[in-house]
């Protein structure tokens, strides 16, 4: 008989991963950023326990968005006060603070969940090539396609 092998948590090994945003579409980074943290890459993915690694991304403001998204795409924030709505583009959150372009990008592709909340904290975005993980040794990964 065989049974199904589940990874524990206490067996997980966790790699750090560099990617380089520059010239790349915001989508198709974010979604490789999202199986990396999530752990789908790994032969002992299990969806109830966290194999994901950590991923450093660098270059965030070089990020690219297609057609008209940099004019068209929104964010929202609201200050729970009446009128108190935020309404930002694509174009001034790059410019302002484009690690959180990528963040919300990311988010929105894991878990809705307790454990899709301890993945968020696995990803770190960062302006330019400078970042104070070096001492991890990451690894520098390469997008497919």
């Amino acid at each position: 008989m065989r049974t199904t092998y589940m990874a524990k948590p206490n067996e997980v090994e966790r790699q750090w991963h560099i990617i380089d945003a520059e010239g790349k579409t915001l989508g198709r980074l974010a979604s490789e950023a999202a199986a990396l943290i999530r752990g789908k890459h790994k032969p002992q993915f299990t969806t109830h326990v966290d194999t994901g690694d950590f991923v450093v991304i660098i270059n965030a403001e070089k990020i690219v968005l297609t057609g008209k998204k940099l004019q068209g795409k929104k964010y929202y924030r609201h200050s729970m006060h009446p009128g108190g709505l935020k309404v930002t583009t694509a174009e001034e959150m790059i410019k302002n603070k484009p690690e959180r372009v990528l963040e919300l990008a990311v988010r929105g592709m894991l878990p809705k969940t307790r454990m899709g909340e301890k993945m968020k904290l696995r990803l770190k975005a960062y302006k330019g090539t400078e970042h104070p993980h070096a001492a991890q040794k990451p690894e520098v990964y390469e997008l497919r396609g």
